[in-house]
């Protein structure tokens, strides 16, 4: 689909790896699928026919769907509960008492919108750490990995890097904290987002995919679909005019929402993968403590990046290196290749001990 053209182009992947997977599904997975969704509405809300109103009075159809649809649609809480066909035609569709309590649906004409900045909320901190990074992985493996480089010029650039390394040992610190930032940002952001959600959508979307897993199991005679009383799929709109008189005359109508069947399954799917994505940001967070106060910890991470490298060579960078040295060590391991990154460690922890790297 056409909607879908500039999406690939907008969030393309980069040849340099300066995060990880669960980093990226916060700015390529999550902004994407919001991205699309946001598309998929808006192409529903203002090219499709969102609202469909029907009154028994004489009032043309699309002044009263427009009225409608501007003017919200609500729904009779006290008729969310009763036998549809018996007690009522529909879930919250009744009639109206004058002071019964009303709910009303306002948040169907911003969903398009909120999921778009959602979007933007979670590629903010991709945006963060990429400016504080600065392109100095990109710029450090000064193109190791090509198998076209003359091996002499490979040698020349590996130096180049162990050189930067050892001239800026213990100089990463702010390095370290922009991503350890970065990460906190995730965790916030995705927490926060559904706190948003649940004001957005009146307080039912903290366990509206809790409730949905319930209704699966209730007996279908008496369970009740909790998605119709968050997204209703038809409501009830009051529309008032001059009559012939002068005097002011109501007129009920009942409207399906149409839109509301596909904004259902989005915040279905959005419950469970916030969830989902909640959790494995807390664990990024966890395993960063870890790693920022049990320095084996990163002894360990290193020996795994790193397998065909000299062992002690690796105890001695981890003895010499603090966190933002460790870190920019990580991240070249992302982005070379195992032989590349063993000659990196190993050329690097001999300068760290003082031999030359041109004789041995």
């Amino acid at each position: 689909m056409d909607l879908f053209a500039g999406l690939k182009s907008f969030f393309k992947t980069d040849a340099t790896t300066i995060d990880n997977n669960v980093f990226r599904l916060h700015y390529k997975a999550t902004a994407v699928i919001l991205v699309a969704f946001s598309i998929l509405v808006t192409g529903r809300q203002y090219i499709g026919d969102p609202i469909d109103c029907i009154s028994k009075d004489d009032i043309p159809t699309n002044l009263l769907d427009t009225f409608c649809w501007i003017h919200t649609t609500f729904s009779l809480p006290d008729a969310w509960y009763k036998k549809v066909g018996e007690e009522v035609p529909y879930p919250g569709v009744d009639k109206y008492t004058p002071g019964e309590k009303r709910v009303y649906h306002a948040y169907y004409q911003w969903v398009c919108f909120v999921l778009f900045l959602q979007a933007i909320l979670f590629y903010t901190p991709r945006y963060f750490w990429k400016a504080m990074e600065g392109g100095r992985i990109k710029n450090l493996i000064l193109g190791l990995n090509s198998p076209i480089l003359p091996e002499d010029t490979k040698l020349a650039n590996r130096k180049l890097l162990v050189e930067y390394m050892v001239s800026n040992l213990n100089n990463h610190s702010v390095y370290f904290m922009s991503y350890a930032v970065a990460e906190i940002m995730n965790f916030v952001n995705v927490v926060g987002q559904i706190f948003l959600m649940d004001a957005f959508l009146g307080g039912e979307f903290s366990t509206y995919g809790s409730k949905v897993i319930q209704f699966t199991g209730w007996d279908w005679s008496v369970r009740y679909d909790p998605m119709i009383k968050v997204f209703p799929r038809l409501t009830k709109c009051t529309f008032h005019r001059y009559g012939s008189s002068g005097d002011v005359q109501r007129h009920d109508a009942m409207c399906i929402l149409p839109i509301n069947i596909i904004n259902e399954k989005i915040y279905v799917f959005l419950w469970f993968w916030f969830v989902i994505l909640a959790v494995l940001s807390g664990l990024v967070l966890v395993y960063r403590a870890v790693i920022v106060f049990w320095p084996k910890s990163r002894l360990m991470v290193t020996r795994s990046r790193a397998r065909l490298a000299n062992q002690d060579y690796l105890e001695t960078i981890i003895n010499k290196c603090k966190l933002g040295d460790w870190l920019l060590l990580d991240l070249l391991s992302k982005n070379l290749d195992p032989l590349n990154f063993r000659d990196v460690i190993n050329d690097f922890a001999r300068k760290l001990d003082g031999k030359n790297m041109d004789n041995v």
